[in-house]
């Protein structure tokens, strides 16, 4: 881990990819590790790209309806504008972003910040998904969390799309995805 020194003390930095499928509780995740971080009075801060405004305009909210106040950015630059005098930063939907999160999240650790990061890793295609394969290869921790196959019960890590819109980026929920284990998944896509 990078060290640098602040105030006279060291501290390290670290980054932390929380990924999986869609309903595998990546938020959720997310959510309760940056409230143990508020709980121990460190400061945080907290983004999601501009576009995800599913639940809420600016907050980060899980399906369960958990929430945390964020801030929505166009592009992942605005990260490192807005992480002045900060301990720990999340990242929530980081599939959305560009491809320069990575070296964001990068910069964030190298100055001593703990960079906690969800996102799906695959799209619903079964491809790795933005810069979430960059991310995870910087990480110091990767969390992979699964949600439960509607079809057969297993632990599911696709994201199967249930509509007919061939888009890469649609954002939707239980009306538009369904979370499949790999057997339902190819069987579903016929693979």
């Amino acid at each position: 881990m990078f060290l640098e020194k602040q105030s006279g003390q060291t501290r390290a930095g670290w980054i932390e990819v929380i990924c999986g499928s869609m309903f595998s509780g990546k938020t959720e995740e997310l959510i309760r590790r940056l409230k143990r971080a508020q709980f121990a009075k460190q400061r945080i801060e907290i983004f999601k790209p501009k576009i995800d405004v599913r639940y809420h305009e600016s907050d980060v909210v899980s399906h369960d309806s958990n929430a945390i106040p964020s801030t929505p950015v166009e592009s992942s630059s605005n990260i490192l504008l807005l992480t002045t005098d900060v301990d720990v930063v999340g990242i929530d939907e980081a599939q959305f972003f560009d491809d320069g999160l990575a070296d964001v999240c990068n910069e964030l650790a190298n100055r001593g910040m703990r960079v906690v990061i969800a996102g799906l890793d695959m799209d619903f295609m079964g491809k790795p998904f933005g810069p979430i394969p960059a991310l995870m290869a910087a990480a110091e921790y990767v969390t992979k969390v699964h949600a439960i196959c509607v079809k057969c019960g297993s632990l599911a890590q696709y994201s199967h799309r249930v509509t007919a819109d061939e888009q890469r980026v649609l954002l939707g929920e239980k009306d538009s995805y369904q979370p499949l284990c790999r057997l339902c998944y190819n069987e579903a896509t016929k693979r």
